[in-house]
Order: structure tokens, then C-alpha cells, then sequence
């Protein structure tokens, strides 16, 4: 099956686009699009992967689902395209960075610049029905990201996995910590955000741990 994908990550997940599950899922998201309003853009499904090689990567964020209401969403995880109002967990990210690290917060929620810098911004399912939270859960996209994540964590070292919430920390519950830093959190959303969120150093101590292994600090 053809699937337009960077071809570092294509190269490496090309057996999961032959397997029962990815067919189905390829079947039910092009029938989804024909027939109603889903975010991101077609075209921007596999943004997360086309802004971030595989050999790129530096640090892993994963997120649950695309924001589901109209342009918002672009295929990175907490991410919104320009002009468009910051989401508040995306807000509580900011706060943390500008608490931790002094940076004042954007005007733009656009996470590309991150993403162009080695972090994966992964949600676990790829597609969204507008105004409906989670509505494509379920259907293939969580085995699919497990198998990016699996290979991340199995063929390179010394990457950084930030965990927020419960679901991100089940669906990286895997990743050897031996080999690579593995940050866990609450959630940034504001029903959790200052029970352990903000104040959590994630970025700190992740640029320390890029710095200690001869890799470029993130610019957060």
C-alpha cells in the first residue's frame, strides 16, 4: 500500500502499511474524509513524522487526539496553526517554559519550530471528526503510533520521552530507562496542570540531558 510518509520513517514502518489493521484504518479514514469534516487536513495526517526524520529525533511528546474543532489542528500534537487562539493546555505549556526557563510567553501556538529541531510531537490517533472528541479511537491509529514509538525507543539511544498524563504514560509504558530519559507528569491541562504539571522541570531537564550527551539543547 502507498502511503505518503518522510521516507525515513516510511523506510521503517513500511511492514505496518501491509498489515490487516492498516488497511482497514486506511479504508475507514478515506471513507470518513469523503463523507465528512475531519481534521487535520489530508494532507497533514503524517505531518508529525514529515517535520521530524527518524534519525532527527530528539525528543518524543505524545498527545491523544487531534483537536477536533475547525483550524486548529495540523498533525502536530499540542500544536495549532497561526492565528489561532492557544489552546489552555498549550497555555500551561508556555507557563511552564516561561517559569522554568525565562522565555516569555508566544503570541502563536505553531509548535513546527520544535518539531524542526528534533521533537516529535506524536498524538496516539492521527484524525478527528470535527466537534467530536475522540472519535477515531479505536480503529487502528494507537497500534500504528505504538509501532513509531517501539522502533524509536528499540533502534535509537538517549532520546527524551516526555509522558503527561496517564494515557501518554500507559502508551509509553515500554520505553527502556536505562537508554533513554523518560519524563512523567500530570497532564498540562487546566483540571490537572497545577497538581504537578507546572513546576514539573520537564524542560529543564530535558535540554540537560541532551547537553549531557553532546546534543543541542531544544530552543523552547
Amino acid at each position: 500500500m502507498e502511503v505518503k510518509i518522510e521516507k525515513s520513517w516510511k523506510q521503517r514502518l513500511s511492514p505496518e502499511f501491509e498489515k490487516p489493521y492498516f488497511i482497514a484504518l486506511t479504508e475507514f479514514v478515506r471513507a470518513e474524509y469523503r463523507t465528512k469534516q475531519i481534521f487535520p487536513p489530508a494532507k497533514l495526517i503524517f505531518n508529525a513524522f514529515d517535520s521530524c526524520p527518524f534519525d532527527k529525533v530528539e525528543v518524543v511528546i505524545i498527545g491523544q487526539d487531534p483537536y477536533h474543532e475547525p483550524g486548529q489542528a495540523h498533525g502536530l500534537c499540542f500544536s495549532v496553526n497561526d492565528e489561532i487562539d492557544i489552546p489552555p493546555s498549550l497555555v500551561n505549556i508556555f507557563k511552564e517554559i516561561e517559569r522554568s526557563l525565562g522565555k516569555p510567553i508566544p503570541a502563536s501556538g505553531n509548535l513546527t519550530r520544535w518539531a524542526q529541531q528534533g521533537v516529535l510531537l506524536l498524538n496516539a490517533t492521527l484524525t478527528v471528526q470535527n466537534h467530536r472528541a475522540g472519535s477515531h479511537q479505536g480503529k487502528g491509529w494507537e497500534t500504528f503510533t505504538d509501532a513509531a514509538i517501539r522502533t524509536l525507543a528499540a533502534e535509537r539511544e538517549n532520546l527524551v520521552f516526555l509522558l503527561w498524563g496517564n494515557y501518554a504514560q500507559q502508551k509509553g509504558a515500554f520505553i527502556d530507562s536505562s537508554k533513554h530519559l523518560v519524563l512523567k507528569s500530570v497532564h498540562p491541562s487546566p483540571l490537572s496542570a497545577y497538581r504537578g504539571f507546572i513546576g514539573n522541570n520537564h524542560f529543564v531537564q530535558a535540554n540537560n540531558y541532551l547537553k549531557e550527551h553532546g546534543k543541542k539543547e531544544i530552543e523552547w
